[in-house]
């Protein structure tokens, strides 16, 4: 959903940087998947293909913070008339 935000922090040796990835366009998610050791962050389509990837070993990430956007469910909208 667009507005849908993953934060990254990465242990950069003295220092740490945050990475962030963002869902830019209406009907983007994004996505996380850890596998042999890297954390990879992907901003993917309704059709499933993936626009960009963020890769991070995962023995440096401090932090994976998800951020959805608030969705509205339909029983919290009003009635339409």
């Amino acid at each position: 959903m667009k507005g849908d935000r993953v934060e990254i922090v990465v242990d950069a040796g003295d220092t740490t940087r945050t990475y962030e990835v963002v869902a830019s366009r209406a009907g983007r998610r994004v996505e996380t998947a850890v596998r042999r050791g890297v954390v990879e962050v992907s901003e993917v389509t309704r059709s499933g293909s993936v626009v960009r990837t963020a890769r991070f070993m995962a023995t440096r990430v401090l932090a994976l913070v998800e951020q959805p956007v608030p969705r509205e469910d339909a029983s919290e909208q009003p009635p339409r008339q």
